[in-house]
């Protein structure tokens, strides 16, 4: 059985995939190649930040009672990453490669702290949160959407 922990955690390796993908293409000066793949690291993540934010976090919340833990934190964290991830792509229509591995490397670094409090301590109490329900939303999770 593949627990939700598990799952994500994989997820989290796809888009840091996607984004070294981008960011050797801006190394090369590879630009419409960058601009294609930094749109599928873009749409990746923000797959991802939805599967939290609209099926995990609330039922985390419903179950726990904890409206005001780390699911508000995670929230604030992902709209930086947006951000960040809106800046490197306004980097590479104006083909500014400082600007790019700038909002990158910031990027990069809040991912790597984010992705290990999710991964070790928010879904392991997710999991434990959802018990027997874990399957379910899993299966919504990977379902297309």
């Amino acid at each position: 059985m593949t627990t939700i922990s598990g799952f994500m955690t994989d997820d989290h390796r796809a888009c840091d995939g996607l984004y070294a993908e981008a960011e050797a293409a801006v190394a090369r000066d590879a630009w419409d190649d960058a601009a294609a793949r930094c749109a599928a690291f873009a749409r990746a993540l923000e797959r991802h930040f939805t599967w939290e934010e609209e099926t995990l976090f609330p039922a985390f919340e419903a179950r726990t009672g904890m409206t005001e833990g780390p699911t508000v934190m995670m929230r604030m964290e992902h709209a930086e990453m947006r951000d960040l991830a809106a800046a490197m792509q306004a980097a590479i229509e104006a083909r500014a490669q400082d600007e790019f591995f700038g909002a990158g490397e910031t990027l990069v670094v809040l991912m790597q702290q984010h992705n290990m409090k999710e991964e070790q301590i928010l879904y392991p109490l997710i999991d434990r949160s959802l018990g027997g329900e874990a399957d379910d939303f899993l299966a919504r999770l990977a379902s297309p959407a």
